[in-house]
Parts: structure tokens; sequence; C-alpha cells
């Protein structure tokens, strides 16, 4: 991949956050009139051919405007994005939904994976090596454009019948030095999952391993998705350092 100048890389960072917003492809005059560049259209359409060039940005069907490939969102994630912090609020919230099953495994990941999905409005999974699958929010992941495509959707949800699926990406992300993992396109293993995005943690207790997060498009709101999947992985290990 090029190396990014700050022009190219601001304009490819609000085109991302565009996109996350609304779904759709986003076109120059959007960002001029959104946005203060301080740049010209005409400089801003230049930048985002040059980017479409690069690889970070796909120009879909007919559409003038264009949307960020899956390289694109790597990029954000690791570089261009701000996490947004969680308010006392918030973990309180997401405390209180799992608080009371402390006590049972069983029931504090299923409690977990619906408060997850509940607060990031999109699919929940969690996968332990006791051989359990849980999930949570299909609905949600209705309501998104990508998955207007029947084939996207059905073989997504088919995988929630395959627990060794889930649990072979559990197993990568658990071998992982890295508390948090974000997965994108060619990292979930399978063509149909490639506009598919996943932010997932480890879980563990004295004596069993897993991952719990979310799974959605690749265009999920990884700023607020983040912090709100990290918590609640820290607060699992936190009363599972007891079991």
């Amino acid at each position: 991949m090029n190396s990014l100048s700050e022009r190219q890389l601001q304009i490819l960072r609000v085109i991302i956050e565009e996109f996350i917003e609304t779904a759709e492809p986003v076109g120059s005059e959007t960002l001029d009139k959104k946005y203060n560049l301080g740049v010209s259209p005409a400089t801003i359409r230049n930048e985002m051919v040059k980017l479409t060039q690069y690889g970070y940005l796909k120009q879909p069907y007919t559409s003038a405007g264009r949307s960020p490939t899956p390289e694109a969102m790597r990029l954000y994630v690791e570089k261009l994005m701000k996490t947004k912090e969680l308010s006392v609020t918030e973990e309180v919230t997401v405390k209180q939904k799992i608080w009371d099953y402390r006590e049972e495994t069983d029931k504090l990941l299923r409690e977990a994976t619906r408060a997850l999905a509940k607060n990031t409005k999109t699919m929940s999974l969690a996968a332990t090596d006791e051989g359990h699958l849980y999930s949570s929010g299909i609905s949600n992941i209705l309501d998104m454009p990508e998955f207007f495509d029947i084939d996207i959707t059905k073989h997504l949800l088919n995988t929630l019948d395959e627990y060794e699926f889930w649990w072979d990406v559990a197993s990568s992300i658990t071998s992982n030095e890295e508390p948090l993992s974000v997965l994108l396109g060619d990292d979930l293993g399978r063509q149909f999952l490639n506009q598919c995005g996943g932010v997932f943690t480890k879980i563990s207790s004295p004596h069993h391993q897993g991952v719990i997060g979310v799974i959605g498009p690749s265009r999920l709101n990884y700023p607020k998705i983040i912090p709100l999947v990290r918590y609640m992985g820290n607060l699992i290990n936190e009363v599972a350092a007891n079991w």
C-alpha cells in the first residue's frame, strides 16, 4: 500500500466515518458541504481517485460516490479513529445486566451477549472451550443494508450452527498476545463473510477460556464498539477469576 499524505488520511477518515453513519457511498460534494477540509471540491475528487488507485476506496456500480475497502477500515482502526470513552452510566448499565449472574457461567454469558447486542445494535457472540456458543441480536443485522443480500445473511446465520468455525476464530484470538482483536474481511476465513467485521476480546477463568464480541458489517462503529467489548471482557474476567 502507498504511504498517504496527511490530507489523504484526513479525507479517508471522514469518508469512512460518513460511510459508517450512512452505509451509502460517499461523494466529493458531501465531503465539501459537510466537512471543513480546507480544500476545493476538485482537490477532494483528485484525492479520492488516488485513494481508489491505492486500494483504499472502491466505486460501487455506477455511483459517483465511493466506499472504503477492508484495507481502509483496517487502517482506520489501527491509526485514524479515536475511541469514545464509556460514560459511567454506560458502564453501570452494562454491569447491572450481568452482575446478578456472576456465579453462573452459562447465564452470565447469555446475559453478556444480550447486553452487548443491545448496546452495540449489532449481533453478539461468545464461544468457550467447553463447546458452547452463545449469540444474540440477529434481528439487529437484518436492519443493515449489507445484509439485505440474502446470501450473505444466510451464510452468517448458518455459522451459528457451526461451533467449530467460531472456535477456530476464537483460538486464533486467544493465541494472540493482544487482549482485543478486530477482524476484517479475510480474517474471518469465509468468502461470504468478506464484507463483515468483528470485534472480539478474550475471556478466561482459572479453568476455561473463550472470546466474546460482536459481528456485523465491516463499517461497524468501531470507536463506540471497541470500548464496550473491552469493558464487557474485563467485567467477565473479573468475576470469572473466582470460578
